[in-house]
């Protein structure tokens, strides 16, 4: 079963909306760097719009446009059609510049991740942090999620089949991803730490 969906905007997103069209001196109100280069036929610039608590952005020439809970596509259409009016040969496109997903505990490189495609699965996530170590748990991942104010904590088999079956085999913006480390590399830690402390 594949159980991907659009990611939905959230307050406190930041989207990257980038808009083109041949109206040199409009299309300039989209940017924030007055270094833009715009000199070719076709004049192209992008910012970064924080999504506010109440679920909007602020565009230039059309005011307050309310975002949150909606897909990347769907304000894209609305923001074009918002636009039409003040620029010739339109085009936007808008990403979610936020999307960012941790992974820590038994793993090569710990770390946050930023998605520039806004889709990717946990098996994609483990090996961007440079997959699991050999003494991490397999059988015992974790996925952290808030959901609609809500925690959930959902546990993953890596060597298990249906894993590619679960729900949240695609993740969301801002999961968090722990590898539990095996007994052989807590002792190592332990270790460590006790020699450190000896040599002091």
């Amino acid at each position: 079963a594949n159980f991907f969906s659009d990611p939905v905007i959230q307050r406190n997103d930041i989207l990257k909306i980038t808009v083109s069209s041949l109206d040199q001196e409009v299309t300039r109100l989209f940017s924030f760097n007055p270094d833009d280069n715009m000199n070719t036929n076709s004049y192209s610039t992008g910012s970064n719009y924080l999504v506010d608590p109440s679920g909007d952005i602020k565009l230039p020439l059309v005011g307050p446009v309310h975002v949150a809970g909606s897909t990347t596509w769907a304000i894209r259409d609305s923001i074009t059609r918002l636009l039409q009016p003040y620029l010739k040969e339109l085009v936007v496109e808008i990403r979610i510049s936020s999307f960012r997903v941790s992974v820590v505990g038994d793993v090569e490189s710990p770390g946050i991740y930023t998605i520039q495609n806004e889709r990717i699965t946990l098996p994609e996530a483990l090996a961007l942090a440079g997959d699991m170590k050999i003494t991490a748990k397999r059988e015992n991942v974790l996925l952290i999620r808030d959901e609609n104010g809500q925690r959930k904590y959902i546990r993953f088999d890596m060597q298990k089949k249906d894993l590619f079956n679960s729900p949240y085999y695609y993740l969301k913006s801002n999961d968090l991803v722990y590898v539990q480390p095996g007994k052989i590399a807590t002792r190592d830690i332990n270790f460590r730490n006790l020699t450190y402390l000896a040599t002091i």
